[in-house]
């Protein structure tokens, strides 16, 4: 199964233009859609939820017209997004088997087994009968995960999952994801370059509402292969070379800039840096490649 889109456009009241003629193929397996914060993503990603209406543009699902067939979109559906709410005091089976009713679900005894699986694999077992609203940062999104999945969806969006995550429920959070992305596709939306860089072997790139690019993370890496530079600068001498050169990106390293230039031809005093998605991100948001 594929979700296409095809010059999807959307434009806020205000005037901001969310989303401009944006188009992309997004097959079966985990999908990185990364981009600074502002860039387009939770529009794109309330439009795939059929939370808000386009302006024209189509998707399709399969055989679903998604932005016209709504209800046929929310039954083969699970969304994650950026803040979602608990009902105080409410437990997580209970709250799940709540939420497997309105999507469904009649059947008292399949309910139960279904959010025992759930839980189970998102490991929250052993705190199912804690109220949601009291588990930690971690523990909410792997709950979101496991509401996520009721019904065995087709198509998964999540949106910012891992922030404000520690590396270790990052990391769970890693493995759940991939797992699901074998048999369905997931859309994880994310300005993090590193959780692209774990999760995904197909990506898209976006800014201001459009695609900068779209394909395999190989393809991606080889479009700065061997025109990354690098060099530590003092940070009066920053400024210097950002004038001077394509800086794609700097960051301090004990305390003194660590700068990545672009070019075509080896330059004198900088040293070849070891291409990556984070010089690829930059690059594209620059517009250098």
């Amino acid at each position: 199964m594929e979700l296409q889109i095809k010059n999807l456009d959307k434009r806020y009241s205000n005037g901001v233009h969310a989303l401009n003629n944006v188009s992309l193929t997004i097959p079966t397996g985990m999908f990185g859609l990364l981009g600074p914060n502002g860039a387009g993503k939770s529009s794109l990603m309330r439009t795939l939820a059929t939370l808000q209406d386009a302006d024209s543009g189509s998707v399709t699902l399969g055989d679903i017209d998604v932005l016209k067939d709504k209800e046929a979109v929310r039954k083969v559906l699970g969304y994650l997004p950026q803040e979602f709410g608990v009902y105080p005091r409410t437990s997580a089976v209970d709250l799940l088997d709540n939420l497997a009713l309105l999507k469904g679900f009649e059947n008292k005894s399949e309910r139960k087994q279904m959010i025992e699986q759930l839980l189970v694999k998102v490991n929250l077992w052993e705190q199912r009968n804690k109220a949601v609203s009291s588990y930690s940062g971690g523990m909410r999104q792997r709950f979101g995960i496991a509401q996520c999945l009721i019904g065995t969806p087709q198509l998964v969006i999540v949106d910012e999952p891992t922030a404000g995550l520690d590396p270790g429920e990052r990391n769970r959070f890693y493995n759940i994801l991939s797992e699901i992305g074998e048999n369905t596709i997931v859309i994880l939306s994310t300005h993090i370059v590193q959780d692209v860089r774990e999760l995904c072997t197909q990506m898209a790139v976006v800014d201001k509402g459009s695609v900068l690019f779209s394909g395999n993370t190989d393809d991606a890496l080889l479009q700065v292969k061997g025109k990354v530079w690098e060099k530590k600068v003092t940070k009066q001498e920053l400024a210097k070379y950002q004038d001077e050169f394509k800086v794609i990106s700097n960051k301090l390293v004990g305390g003194q800039p660590l700068i990545h230039v672009f070019s075509e031809e080896r330059l004198d005093g900088f040293t070849k840096a070891e291409e990556n998605l984070e010089d690829v991100f930059f690059a594209k948001l620059n517009e250098l490649v």
